[in-house]
């Protein structure tokens, strides 16, 4: 996940402008929005010391702008951080356990997620069982979505994409 794409969830979520927050880095009241939205749109990338201002300035911590690093226990929380932004994953309990869940809400994120982790159980069911090798799953793993046969992700080939484009414009008319 980009850190545009973060500086622009917590700008909007806190309700300010462009202009508005690119003023309080200091900014040039003529050129606050520019720079802002250069950011955004990731054209130029804030370096640390900018980015740990941004971060300031919308009251949160800079791993939570940056893309995190899932090697440590810090980066892994503000990836789920994000990913409960993004993809509605949720916290809860289940048995006294507790439980990631994703949010039935949020339709389209649940269907496309949950067809991904379907493949995912699926691939570690056939490892469970012996059914693959502890190499092929993790082939299947670092390559996804690569070598997955649930179909949800095969590329479309160039002709059956043209096919229907013109099918949906000709129904357009």
């Amino acid at each position: 996940m980009a850190i545009g794409e973060r500086i622009h969830f917590f700008r909007t979520m806190r309700g300010m402008t462009q202009k508005y927050l690119g003023m309080l880095l200091g900014f040039p009241e003529k050129s606050a929005d520019v720079r802002l939205a250069q950011y955004e749109t990731g054209t130029r990338t804030p370096k640390e010391d900018l980015t740990n201002q941004i971060a300031n300035a919308l009251d949160v911590s800079p791993q939570a702008l940056t893309v995190p690093n899932i090697e440590s226990y810090m980066g892994l929380m503000h990836t789920l951080f994000a990913m409960e932004d993004l993809y509605g994953l949720k916290i809860g309990e289940l048995d006294g356990e507790v439980c990631l869940r994703l949010d039935k809400d949020k339709a389209e994120t649940y269907f496309s997620m949950v067809q991904m982790f379907l493949a995912w159980q699926k691939q570690a069911e056939k490892l469970k069982n012996e059914e693959i090798t502890k190499e092929e799953y993790d082939k299947w793993r670092y390559h996804y979505p690569d070598f997955d046969t649930s179909g949800h992700w095969h590329k479309i080939s160039p002709s059956q994409e043209l096919s229907d484009k013109l099918i949906k414009n000709l129904k357009k008319k």
